[in-house]
């Protein structure tokens, strides 16, 4: 494999970072499902089910469903984390299908967070 440039470094770096953050990708919202093995069997998988078929219903193409390791609060799953493009990111946890729906509809659509049902709001990095 022949040696990359640093110019052309930086151009994949660029373009890894439309993959990962909103603001410079397609998508206007992003969920994180938590799937360790605490939120898998806390039930994650109804949850990511859930999110894929509410997304599907709706027809949206800009909402991003993906998955993560476990978020630390083994306790409070199963767990989503939220991100609508201009808005933290919140933390959900305690999900049940119907608590997914409604946040999925309020939130991810609305553009509204469910307050009752976040754990937080914000980025544990700052930023």
């Amino acid at each position: 494999m022949p040696k990359l440039t640093l110019e052309e470094l930086r151009k994949k770096r660029e373009e890894a970072r439309k993959s990962i953050y909103l603001r410079a990708g397609d998508f206007k919202g992003k969920v994180i499902v938590h799937m360790g093995t605490c939120g898998i069997a806390a039930g994650a998988r109804e949850i990511i089910s859930t999110f894929l078929d509410e997304v599907e219903k709706t027809g949206a193409k800009d909402i991003m469903v993906t998955t993560s390791g476990c978020a630390g609060l083994c306790s409070r799953e199963p767990m989503a984390t939220v991100e609508v493009l201009n808005g933290p990111p919140v933390k959900y946890g305690e999900l049940t299908p119907e608590k997914t729906r409604r946040i999925f509809k309020e939130h991810i659509m609305g553009g509204r967070p469910v307050v009752e049902c976040a754990l937080g709001v914000g980025s544990e990095l700052g930023g």
